[in-house]
């Protein structure tokens, strides 16, 4: 072996310092010190000739140098990490980056389906409603964004564009005269990138003419909570068709048409983002089949 190759130590805690851009972080995840940390990549830079981190005040940032050997090192411990799952038989976790309101309506209730079919895998969920840059964080193996799909962007795939419609319960549809006497639920964004949907638009689209009466519209940051309170019957709700289907299947939740009202409105695209360094991984790949198929399943 070349006398010049890092100890496999100096180079698992240079792949922490990368995936995590800390040297504290790092420390954390290794528990030893932050000072052994930046002792172990001084030292390794110096043997290289070279740096791989920019210091900044509160976190590094990998140099040119750095960004290829960190490609390296997380394909390399990837691979052992697979293989030495495959020997004893130890499940992989897959992280997993998307919306908190595609993780609780859509996700979580659609993967005993893709446990059943791997059960080697196990997933875990990071939630967020600002887009996780996936291609430099490698804490991330993968995304499912949500927003105005560019097919031009890089190693991304279309899942699905949503329709939003209109949903209440059928006992709540049944005790209320028409619009106006209803409560109307909508989302406001926490991602301000997102154009708006909202019921004043959609009201306004149809023509509403001056001195007609006004409607009360409740507001909610994510769009599960919106799903929630119609579910409690407390409104009418104007809500992804994605996010809302598995209520409707039940008959939790039903369509609402008004002679007023244009429902099934265009809405935005769930899409996927797997970086590079993971395209070839088996698990991820087992994981964004199994997603693509079942929203293929569901269109047909």
């Amino acid at each position: 072996m070349d006398a010049r190759l890092p100890s496999l130590n100096v180079l698992r805690t240079f792949d922490a310092a990368a995936r995590l851009k800390s040297f504290k972080k790092a420390a954390e995840a290794l528990h030893v010190t932050p000072t052994a940390v930046s002792h172990q990549i001084k030292a390794l830079e110096e043997g290289l000739g070279t740096r791989l981190f920019e210091r900044q005040t509160r976190a590094v940032k990998l140099t040119r140098e750095g960004e290829l050997l960190a490609d390296t090192t997380f394909n390399v411990f990837r691979q052992l990490n697979d293989t030495v799952n495959e020997i004893v038989g130890a499940k992989e976790t897959l992280t997993i980056s998307t919306t908190s309101s595609f993780a609780s309506m859509w996700l979580v209730p659609n993967l005993e389906k893709f446990y059943r079919a791997h059960p080697g895998i196990d997933i875990s969920l990071q939630t967020g409603e600002q887009k996780i840059d996936v291609l430099r964080d490698r804490r991330i193996d993968l995304a499912i964004s949500y927003g105005q799909y560019d097919p031009a962007l890089p190693h991304t795939a279309k899942l699905v564009t949503e329709k939003f419609g209109l949903y209440a319960t059928p006992a709540y549809l049944e005790k209320f005269t028409g619009l106006k006497d209803a409560q109307l639920l909508e989302t406001v964004w926490v991602n301000k990138s997102l154009p708006s949907i909202t019921w004043d638009a959609l009201i306004n689209e149809q023509g509403r003419a001056e001195g007609q009466p006004s409607y009360t519209v409740r507001r909610f940051d994510q769009e599960h909570h919106v799903i929630q309170a119609a579910l409690a019957g407390q409104g009418i709700a104007l809500v992804s068709s994605i996010l809302v289907g598995n209520a409707v299947k039940e008959q939790w939740l039903v369509p609402f048409s008004d002679t007023g009202v244009r429902g099934d409105i265009a809405g935005l695209t769930y899409y996927l983002v797997v970086p590079p360094h993971n395209q070839r991984n088996k698990s991820v790949l087992a994981f964004t089949e199994w997603l693509l198929s079942e929203f293929q399943k569901s269109l047909s």
